[in-house]
């Protein structure tokens, strides 16, 4: 039976993050030394094929695909984008250490909810949906190679749900501008829901022969 391949990749640094803010739907660009890291990538190792490039609409994720998937037009996901923080965006784990709010929602409550933002249920809810259609547009349509670049948060969600082996959030952050290949069997899929995450990338040069 045939498999399919979709590839996560998380988007280049933007300098806020750098600074240990939290950066959610502000659409922040890539920093210059972003777009030079991801450049420095994709020169020196390699990004798996793909046929079709998924992305957040925020501007440091399409500008990751155009950097590395130059000749493919990415298609756009608007509910592939980070968690909104709300009224914790722009601040520091550090500024906010004292809200009781958050220590909640930094520990995985899922009723925990920045204000104005979007809870850790909220969030879930919506990239796991997105993602299930994704995958069945793929299965439906015989395209067996994609790639989604978005962002940590994202990933890390999306893996602790339907990846094996099994692993919590915290187990699947990954740098920017790497990310994790999974192999989905449609008749696994359509059973348990789950993807095999078999692989880390971008690879060395050298290992794509192995």
């Amino acid at each position: 039976m045939k498999s399919y391949y979709i590839h996560f990749i998380r988007h280049g640094a933007i300098s806020p993050t750098l600074q240990g803010r939290y950066i959610g739907v502000t659409d922040v660009p890539l920093s210059d030394k972003g777009k030079a890291e991801i450049r420095r990538l994709d020169a020196t190792m390699s990004y798996p094929y793909a046929k079709v490039v998924f992305t957040s609409p925020l501007k440091r994720c399409t500008q990751t695909a155009r950097i590395i998937y130059p000749d493919i037009e990415p298609l756009v996901i608007d509910q592939l984008g980070e968690c909104h923080f709300g009224e914790w965006e722009n601040k520091s784990a550090a500024e906010l250490s004292n809200d009781e709010v958050f220590k909640k929602w930094l520990a995985g409550d899922s009723s925990a909810k920045p204000p104005r933002g979007e809870s850790n249920a909220d969030f879930t809810r919506r990239v796991c949906l997105m993602f299930e259609n994704i995958v069945n547009g793929l299965i439906k349509t015989s395209t067996t190679d994609a790639v989604i670049v978005t962002h940590g948060g994202v990933i890390t969600t999306l893996l602790s749900v339907y990846g094996l082996p099994q692993a919590k959030p915290f187990d699947w952050i990954c740098d920017n501008g790497y990310g994790y290949s999974l192999r989905i069997t449609p008749m696994l899929w359509q059973r348990d829901k789950v993807a095999e995450v078999f692989d880390r990338i971008p690879k060395a040069k050298d290992s794509d022969e192995d």
